[in-house]
């Protein structure tokens, strides 16, 4: 989080068209524009996570990708983000986070995300979805207007359409029976499919009981790629009932999956700060700030970002102090989002934030959609800046949002900075005399009892002892 990261979704539009069927096949020039946009795609939305479950990942992909027929083909990346998601790319590009591997609960169930995001490329559904949409977004322009690079420009471009893609319900349908054929053909209980939609289901009744439902609402459009319709778990039964394999015939290797995620870093990357509700806290920096109610805050190695009601987004960063002090950075802070797009920039404000020399900067600018008011508020950290950048259409409530988020921003004390310690997962075996209740208090949660519930209820007999979130 050392350089800014310009903000990928001010202003945006998504059309809708017509499309057709077409070869599933993987294209050269797929192949070429896939390769081209990784880097990126891993710089936005998290990084790659180079530990042994990464390799774990690569290896299930494979046979699953064989299955498909598709051996050697593909590329299958771990992502470092503990939001819960999956997605692939044209060229065969695979991506699963850390999020989603602390959902599933067997090989089988990884194998089942896995085969259902090589549904999408056999089925050839972001390539129909590219020709169905138009994608405009100041911070795409941006990226351009800075650096000079239409090739630049071009990759930024498609990452955001990529994360705001959404397929439609034949599309996931026939995705999920792609996914169910390839689990029989790699050798998996073709039942781990419906287990893990009926996980990821759990997972997003846990985040609306203890976050709220705004927040639930609220996840960021790149992990909500897959909506789970209501049916879809009873679909997914149906198609493994359908391939004639009762439950267990073939093995979904529970043991061997707890064993590969056993230590795996869970929740956030400590080099990335902490996201604790619409709190942020980074122990290296010390610092910290509150979004208000109805944000919620997405991390990555590049910068947090921030959306809001009423289409407010934003980010957090931090960089270099200039010789200039807050004034220079803000500037160039705002040469660099802004580029040539015509604006009208205020007069810096000049503040003490909860002890912290802070300059406050506004600009309006003119879109197609209607104008958008833009705060950057940097703030002084020794020899270190950090800024928190807003965008929002200009309503009184956005304002007061706003004004919210730049007035909280605070220093950490030290014993604040030094108790926030990464989390892992552990399995653990559960032993004779122990409750639920016993297990559920091991987990590192503010809602133990409803976490636990969350990874273990409504999950068939056949599994082996639970996974548990614990300090380390």
């Amino acid at each position: 989080m050392k350089h800014p990261f310009l903000l990928s979704a001010l202003v945006a539009l998504l059309l809708a068209g017509c499309g057709g069927d077409e070869d599933p096949a993987i294209r050269s020039d797929e192949r070429e524009v896939g390769a081209e946009q990784h880097p990126q795609l891993l710089a936005a939305f998290g990084g790659a996570h180079e530990a042994p479950e990464a390799a774990y990942v690569r290896r299930i992909g494979e046979k699953v990708a064989a299955a498909a027929d598709l051996e050697g083909q593909c590329t299958f990346t771990l992502v470092n983000s503990d939001v819960v998601n999956a997605f692939a790319v044209p060229g065969c590009y695979i991506y699963v986070t850390r999020g989603m591997m602390a959902i599933v609960n067997s090989e089988g169930e990884l194998a089942a995300v896995l085969g259902h995001e090589l549904g999408h490329i056999v089925g050839a559904h972001s390539r129909r979805q590219q020709r169905r949409s138009i994608w405009r977004s100041l911070g795409v322009l941006a990226v351009g207007l800075v650096t000079g690079s239409e090739s630049l420009t071009r990759l930024a471009a498609g990452a955001a359409e990529f994360f705001t893609l959404r397929y439609s319900r034949a599309q996931e349908y026939e995705a999920d029976d792609l996914g169910v054929r390839y689990l029989v053909a790699s050798g998996y209980d073709p039942h781990a499919a419906a287990d893990m939609l009926d996980a990821l289901g759990r997972n997003e009744q846990f985040v609306a009981r203890t976050r709220g439902r705004d927040e639930a609402r609220g996840m960021p459009e790149w992990a909500r790629t897959h909506p789970l319709a209501g049916n879809r778990v009873e679909r997914a039964r149906n198609a493994a009932s359908e391939t004639g394999n009762a439950p267990d015939a073939l093995p979904e290797n529970e043991a061997a999956y707890l064993a590969e995620v056993d230590g795996l870093l869970y929740g956030d990357d400590p080099r990335q700060g902490f996201v604790i509700g619409r709190r942020f806290a980074h122990p290296v920096m010390r610092v910290g700030f509150e979004a208000p109610a109805g944000f919620t805050l997405t991390n990555s190695p590049r910068a947090l970002q921030i959306e809001g009601p009423d289409g407010t987004r934003g980010e957090f960063g931090a960089g270099k102090m200039p010789a200039g002090g807050l004034e220079a950075y803000a500037s160039a802070l705002l040469a660099q989002l802004l580029g040539d797009v015509r604006a009208e920039i205020g007069a810096g404000e000049r503040r003490i934030v909860n002890g912290v020399e802070a300059l406050v900067v506004p600009a309006l600018v003119q879109t197609e959609r209607g104008s958008v008011e833009i705060k950057v508020a940097v703030y002084a950290g020794g020899g270190a800046a950090y800024h928190l950048i807003a965008a929002a259409q200009p309503l009184a409530g956005s304002r007061a949002a706003v004004e919210a988020l730049i007035g909280s921003f605070r220093r950490l004390g030290e014993a604040e900075a030094a108790a926030l310690r990464p989390r892992t997962l552990r399995t653990v075996a559960v032993t004779p005399g122990e409750t639920v209740a016993t297990i559920a208090r091991r987990m590192a949660s503010d809602h133990p009892l409803d976490h636990f519930l969350c990874s273990t209820a409504a999950r068939p007999a056949r599994r082996s002892g639970p996974a548990s979130a614990s300090r380390s």
